[in-house]
């Protein structure tokens, strides 16, 4: 554009590049060193949006500062999300410019409600520190909220929020159990802009006291963003170092199948598929575990509705004492109902228990308005033959051989913390997920996955088991720390075979403040955006 010099532009994708960062290096050298980006990682974007010159008309304004804000989110989006291409070459080309909307929607926001709010009461002229708190809270208050109807409209795609880029800080994550991730996306949000008014105010008094040995002065509002980083991680060190609740201990035996893709509905595949889980299977029931588990889809044809499947999987649990949790397709006839599940099969004579998933992704287990918008279904081809239908809502499955309940969780389901804590408030006391995962190939999507499946653990307080077919099979804990990871001598994480572990499971969990309340500050961050909306319009009639 025209109105934008080059900086402007640079400073923006320098903004995409460094929120992107954490989410690329899972398992490089200097991986473990990255936990300070998410703290600054919104500064150059904020600097432009708070004080560079931007175009004096109204709509030119908006329109050059949107821009910014949508270039940032296509380098964060198009290389965090350049997976997508393995499934589907449509999705890299219109998933991230779309998605990015959404931060061009945030650059909008701060600068045309957030700076000339600011500017009339001084911000830009005395840097009061009051000024600059306001400008700092309602800017991250705006993120969230906008963070929020990303993870909603349409369905949602809340993958990878700002907040999930601070999983490598175990202590300062604890609070999530209070806001949800939200709570750190807005923390991130803040210091971010906060280190973008302190570069400007140190430069302003270096201009205006050059003779001053040190142009370096204390603020309230600095000080303030500060002490609320110190809480949140004195809070987490608090939740770290405080006594667990008491315990049931559960042996588990993962099943990674490693099955490809182009394998899993090929009718030709279907007694090799099958070869793979029997074999592991049994190989997993020799170290008596009282559950195994497969992942998501594990069976060729559906697991209580194929007489041939079912007796085979029957065969495996007889004489034994294990419950075995498979992902599983299920269909019922009167309606006809077909659904994505989880199926919870006990010692002979138990009668099965049955999980539908509730939250479909769409293109991949479903085309929205298929009958009223053909051209969607024309686009996906036969990739998406049929669409399932939604679980009739969450369900704990209780296992037969402990006094424990389990959430079964269906691939990105994981992801919506919202949909887990509503297992947490059914008193779920471990979190399983089965994922499939094949569908990305060797690539971070699985990594990704996994991390943004941890704040679940640490929202609700509850450990984690995640089962992959191919990708990352893992134990997370309480607090969001993974334990244990399934990896062949080499270190991937791309193999068949049994992830063997001791769950230390609470006998009577704790209800955390996010399970009882859900995305209240979510909430709450949207209702001070719209607030600040109303106060912009007012302020701008009155001129």
């Amino acid at each position: 554009m025209k109105q934008l010099s080059s900086y402007k532009i640079f400073l923006a994708l320098l903004t995409g590049l460094a929120i992107a960062l954490p989410f690329l290096n899972f398992d490089s050298a200097w991986a473990g060193h990255l936990g300070w980006i998410p703290f600054f990682a919104m500064t150059p974007l904020a600097w432009v949006l708070f004080y560079a010159p931007l175009p004096s008309s109204h709509l030119a304004r908006a329109r050059a500062s949107f821009f910014l804000g949508w270039i940032t989110g296509v380098v964060f989006f198009g290389t965090t999300l350049s997976w997508v291409s393995s499934v589907a070459w449509e999705g890299v080309v219109f998933l991230p410019p779309f998605l990015a909307l959404y931060f061009g929607l945030w650059a909008l926001f701060v600068a045309m409600v957030v700076r000339p709010l600011f500017l009339k009461t001084g911000f830009n002229r005395e840097m009061s520190s009051w000024c600059s708190l306001g400008a700092v809270l309602l800017s991250a208050a705006a993120w969230v909220g906008i963070e929020w109807l990303r993870g909603t409209l349409f369905t949602g795609f809340g993958w990878n929020s700002f907040g999930v880029s601070f999983y490598q800080n175990i202590s300062l994550l604890q609070f999530v159990d209070i806001t949800g991730v939200a709570g750190l996306s807005f923390l991130g949000i803040m210091t971010g802009c906060m280190t973008a008014i302190a570069i400007e105010r140190h430069c302003r008094r270096k201009k205006i006291e050059p003779l001053l040995k040190s142009p370096w002065h204390f603020h309230g509002d600095v000080s303030l963003i500060l002490g609320l980083v110190i809480a949140a991680l004195v809070y987490g060190a608090s939740e770290l170092a405080a006594p667990l609740p008491l315990q049931e201990w559960l042996s588990v035996a993962a099943v990674q199948g490693n099955i490809p893709q182009n394998h899993k509905w090929d009718r030709a595949f279907e007694e090799e598929i099958m070869k793979v889980y029997k074999k592991e299977t049994r190989l997993a029931l020799q170290a008596h575990p009282d559950l195994v588990v497969w992942p998501e889809a594990a069976t060729p044809r559906p697991l209580l509705n194929d007489e041939k499947i079912f007796s085979q999987v029957n065969q495996l649990l007889q004489g034994g004492h294990a419950d075995l949790l498979a992902g599983s397709l299920y269909y019922e006839e009167n309606p006809s109902r077909d659904y994505n599940a989880a199926i919870l099969l006990g010692p002979s004579g138990k009668v099965p228990q049955v999980y539908a998933k509730i939250h479909l992704v769409p293109f991949g287990e479903y085309i929205p308005c298929r009958k009223t918008f053909p051209l969607f279904e024309w686009i996906i081809g036969d990739r998406v033959l049929g669409d399932f239908n939604t679980g009739p809502g969450p369900k704990v499955l209780q296992l037969s051989t402990k006094p424990i309940g389990i959430a079964p969780l269906i691939c990105f389901e994981d992801t919506l913390g919202d949909l887990v804590r509503r297992f947490a408030l059914r008193r779920a006391q471990l979190l399983i997920t089965l994922t499939n995962d094949g569908w990305f190939g060797h690539t971070i999507a699985s990594e990704q996955h996994a991390i943004n499946a941890l704040f679940r653990a640490a929202e609700t307080k509850l450990p984690l088991l995640r089962v992959a077919n191919t990708g990352v099979t893992c134990v997370i804990d309480r607090y969001g720390r993974m334990t244990q990871v399934l990896r062949d001598a080499d270190g991937s994480t791309f193999l068949e075979g049994v992830l063997f572990s001791q769950l230390s499971v609470p006998r009577d969990p704790v209800t955390t403040f996010y399970t009882k309340h859900g995305d209240w500050f979510s909430y709450l961050c949207l209702g001070v955006m719209m607030v600040g909306m109303v106060l912009a319009i007012r302020l701008r009639k009155s001129d």
